[in-house]
């Protein structure tokens, strides 16, 4: 029995390598592609709202597919997924966002007048990520200086790791993230303002949300909106926004558990959820 093919969006900063844990999970049920890094193509650069990276995204489904596929998106990934799907549901069978709430009401007109101050740059998380570490002496240099954050102690065992060898590249001084913080902080500092003209009405395509109980991304997004958008399709697992890594299995789980909702399905393994 052939797979449901599913293409995977990975968040902002963390390449797709560093899911393997997660992606392997998923590999018995499904045929898994993703791009490597987003942002990163001279030919599709950030800019406020992305519409180049959701351009990009549309080129690689067009490019690697001939019939529609699961996208499943994680933060800045589930995001661009809702655009895609959004522009090209032609394009999609369902979409799963992990820990990527709609922005919307009050807080994307909020957004959307600090951009025009031109103050983004100066407001969390674009803050923090334009002064961020990126060069080490050596690799070992560098996995010792993530490991003793609390945000990557919480990974699963074997997570950081991956993310070394996915996440670096030489330097003349060692070793340096290959995600740049510069096209890290320009795509935080271009957040899409305009989701909630996506939303409005019936969405063209089946959609749910999975985010963590501790994720202090979706708690100050607020998920009102992004209730009203999956409906039904909407589950909260133990972890933060980075849950994926935390608990991959978890993950996988939640993850398949979705898809076999939205497609209608009982049980993904039994279906194969032939397309």
């Amino acid at each position: 029995m052939s797979k449901s093919k599913l293409h995977f969006a990975h968040a902002n900063s963390y390449p797709a390598g560093v899911y393997r844990q997660y992606f392997e999970l998923l590999a018995d049920d499904f045929d898994i592609q993703a791009l490597d890094m987003h942002g990163h193509s001279p030919r599709y650069p950030v800019s406020d709202g992305w519409p180049a990276l959701v351009d990009e995204y549309i080129n690689e489904l067009t490019k690697r597919y001939d019939e529609p596929v699961i996208l499943v998106g994680h933060s800045l990934g589930g995001m661009l997924s809702l655009m895609v799907a959004h522009a090209r549901p032609d394009l999609v069978r369902c979409v799963v966002m992990l820990d990527a709430p709609v922005v919307a009401g009050w807080r994307a007109l909020f957004w959307r007048l600090i951009k025009m101050s031109g103050s983004a740059n100066r407001v969390p998380p674009a803050k923090f990520s334009i002064r961020r570490r990126n060069v080490w002496p050596d690799a070992q240099a560098a996995y010792q200086h993530f490991a003793g954050k609390d945000l990557f102690a919480a990974w699963a065992p074997g997570v950081l790791e991956d993310y070394m060898a996915s996440g670096l590249k030489p330097h003349p001084e060692g070793v340096q993230l290959r995600f740049t913080r510069e096209v890290e902080t320009s795509i935080y500092a271009s957040l899409p303002h305009h989701l909630p003209k996506l939303v409005r009405g019936r969405f063209p395509a089946p959609i749910g949300f999975i985010g963590g109980t501790d994720s202090w991304e979706t708690s100050q997004s607020g998920l009102g909106h992004t209730q009203a958008l999956v409906g039904k399709h909407f589950r909260i697992v133990p972890g933060g926004h980075l849950f994926p890594m935390e608990s991959p299995a978890l993950a996988a789980e939640a993850t398949r558990e979705m898809i076999a909702s939205l497609l209608n399905v009982k049980n993904v393994r039994k279906s194969g959820l032939m397309a």
